[in-house]
């Protein structure tokens, strides 16, 4: 029996449900084939920090499959070739995808097109010659992409950042630096924002650009890998941009309008992370509440105490309540709505709620949550990230008083 009574239509459920047993039939067996990589960190990682070749490829392996088989791409719009499900089937399949596999198949991440990383409808802007040559790599999942927002000095407050295009002819010469630019050490494209008119940057009326670039060119260079938590490696780069060449058909949307761009990708991010914090908060709790049915103590089972029981019940209560907000706001979006309260509220709370699920399911199993065996400290980690990830839940309170302050006050 479900506990969502919302009526998801027969597209949602056959995407979700199908990309679920392509996972089973794709993901699951990898990481069981190639145990002994996943669990060695140094065969994971190059010395500088970067994915191994033999995980490079295996991502690359699930990335074309999945979109062989129609999985990958069926989010993105019809315009661009893809199935055009929209923000409900997006979230649907992410909380599903992360409560079906939990933080151990992680490859499950290369499933789904994240909006990154890959194709999705930030793209719809893009001209007809970055479509043609851009285009067909990202959806058949044979190339990736970066999105290159965020600034050593521009991180929650966007408008801030100071990588600069300057007129040179026809295109433009970008120069400056960009950090937590994830997907970057493997990413064939990257979405680049620059200032190009410092004026109107200034007092926040456009002047920023959106440019989609290729990696390789001459002026583009991974600085360094950022490691997170004391792993030997990672996704997210510092890059160094210095007098990178672009001409005008890498224009992505209009001229000095590029802050929506950056807007709605992070909104579709803060989607995502809605939907990995309720899935991964349910797979905890379920695990939770197995182990505590078996393990004793005292003579009884450790359920039968409330100390136990109840946090794990009003965890459920919360991530019950997320999902609800989840598949709420992205059916606002789906209906043309910009949600801009209600996306802010779902992503603060499902993100906060999650972590706290999987610290209680922790808590729960005792010194043997702390184990690598058992994943949850991979789940922690993640949720621990995306509390901070297209932003804070401080600059989301913020937004959601601001919005509130104004008499947008629809509960």
């Amino acid at each position: 029996m479900s506990a969502v009574a919302a009526e998801l239509g027969e597209d949602v459920i056959a995407a979700r449900d199908g990309i679920l047993a392509f996972a089973d039939q794709e993901v699951v067996p990898r990481h069981r084939a190639n145990r002994e990589l996943f669990e060695d960190p140094r065969a994971l990682y190059r010395p500088d920090g970067r994915f191994s070749d033999a995980l490079a490829g295996l991502i690359d392996e699930v990335r074309t499959a999945s979109a062989r088989a129609g999985f990958y791409q069926m989010c993105v719009p019809e315009a661009l070739g893809g199935g055009g499900l929209g923000h409900l089937a997006y979230y649907v399949a992410w909380e599903a995808l992360f409560h079906h596999c939990g933080p151990q198949n992680w490859l499950m991440l290369y499933a789904l097109a994240h909006w990154a990383f890959g194709p999705s409808r930030l793209l719809e802007q893009t001209t007809e010659r970055a479509r043609a040559e851009i285009m067909p790599g990202l959806m058949d999942g044979s190339r990736s992409m970066c999105f290159g927002l965020s600034e050593p000095d521009a991180g929650s407050d966007a408008s801030m950042i100071t990588t600069k295009a300057v007129k040179d002819g026809d295109g433009w010469r970008i120069s400056g630096r960009k950090i937590w630019t994830s997907n970057a050490p493997v990413a064939d494209y990257c979405v680049l924002f620059a200032v190009t008119d410092a004026q109107r940057a200034a007092v926040k009326q456009g002047g920023i650009t959106a440019f989609i670039v290729p990696t390789n060119v001459p002026g583009f260079t991974v600085q360094r890998i950022i490691r997170l938590f004391g792993h030997i490696g990672g996704d997210e780069a510092e890059l160094a941009i210095d007098d990178l060449y672009v001409e005008p058909w890498q224009i992505l949307g209009e001229l000095g309008k590029g802050f929506a761009a950056a807007l709605y990708g992070v909104s579709l991010g803060r989607i995502y992370n809605s939907a990995r914090a309720v899935g991964y908060g349910r797979w905890a709790i379920e695990r939770a509440l197995d182990y505590a049915k078996i393990r004793r103590a005292f003579g009884n089972a450790i359920a039968d105490y409330q100390g136990v029981s109840f946090p794990l019940a009003e965890s459920a209560t919360e991530l019950h309540a997320a999902h609800l907000m989840g598949l709420n706001v992205a059916q606002l979006l789906d209906a043309g709505q910009p949600a801009i309260k209600e996306l802010s509220m779902t992503k603060a709370y499902s993100v906060q709620i999650g972590f706290r699920a999987v610290d209680r399911a922790i808590q729960t199993h005792g010194a043997m949550g702390l184990t690598n065996e058992l994943g949850l400290t991979e789940a922690w980690h993640a949720l621990r990230i995306v509390n901070i990830a297209d932003g804070t839940n401080e600059i989301l309170n913020r937004t959601i008083a601001q919005r509130l302050l104004k008499g947008d006050t629809d509960l």
